[in-house]
């Protein structure tokens, strides 16, 4: 087992974990992908999850959104060991994951899309009107206002727009934690801009907020922690402030910069 520095979690006594992997592993054959990954989220807090292609972001994740069950190692929320058997219990638990994809469908408008396959009905017909409003809400309370109507077709909304949509769709029902996959890809500057400040209003809300990304900037701007991940283990664990954006580089490329990182580099390459 490679040797690597205790992850740096916060140590606030007020300030306790929602969801928290200790020692997790994952293998797929003779690929040992995820090597005793600790991996906590926080209330209020957005944690930045990077690595290379390959380090095992994405593994991860689909073990945290239930897609992928866990070889070894503790699965907790908040506070309390779970036993997740597929996305229906990670939803359950208030888990929700925007994946870069957004699973949007083009041909349906802003409210079809937010309560797709969780429609409100009175008695056997749909309630239009009361998700119409709820849509609205959930827009309202993110502060969005780059969209002008809920009933506008997904297909006519630009890249950010879409994003928001997705977003507003994943926090819409009272969830407690929502890990977005490359939210700000493909996107302008304008609209990597509303992104990045819906990405922390949804922390200021007392969110936990996992955001996967290869672009530095918004990491630096938005994160109040950040995860390396190298190889399928985690390199580092620390708070934004306290690295450089040299230091995150090497830590993503080489597995350790400094006194911080992996220990034996080497070993963790076999």
């Amino acid at each position: 087992m490679t040797d690597a520095l205790e992850p740096e979690f916060p140590r606030s006594t007020d300030t306790a974990p929602i969801l928290q992997l200790r020692g997790v592993n994952k293998s797929f054959g003779v690929v040992h992908v995820l090597h005793d990954v600790d991996f906590a989220v926080y209330p209020g807090q957005v944690t930045a999850l990077v690595g290379d292609n390959g380090a095992g972001k994405s593994t991860l994740v689909k073990v945290i959104a239930g897609i992928y069950g866990r070889d070894s190692g503790e699965y907790l929320f908040e506070g309390r060991p779970t036993h997740v058997s597929g996305p229906r219990d990670v939803a359950a638990l208030g888990v929700e994951v925007v994946y870069q994809d957004l699973a949007l469908c083009d041909n349906l408008d802003i409210v079809q899309n937010m309560f797709l396959g969780r429609e409100t009905r009175k008695g056997i017909v749909l309630d239009d009107m009361a998700m119409e409003e709820r849509a609205r809400e959930t827009l309202a309370s993110l502060s969005v206002r780059t969209v002008k109507s809920v009933r506008q077709s997904v297909a006519s909304l630009s890249g950010g727009q879409r994003q928001t949509v997705a977003i507003a769709k994943a926090v819409l029902w009272n969830s407690k934690i929502v890990l977005l996959d490359e939210p700000t890809a493909a996107l302008g500057v304008a609209q990597t801009r509303q992104v990045l400040d819906l990405v922390r209003r949804l922390a200021d809300r007392g969110l936990g907020v996992v955001l996967i990304s290869h672009n530095m900037n918004d990491v630096f701007e938005v994160a109040d922690r950040i995860t390396a991940l190298y190889l399928g283990r985690v390199a580092a664990d620390v708070a934004t402030e306290s690295v450089t954006h040299n230091q995150v580089v090497e830590l993503i490329t080489a597995g350790r910069s400094g006194d911080l990182g992996i220990r034996d580099v080497a070993a963790a390459s076999i």
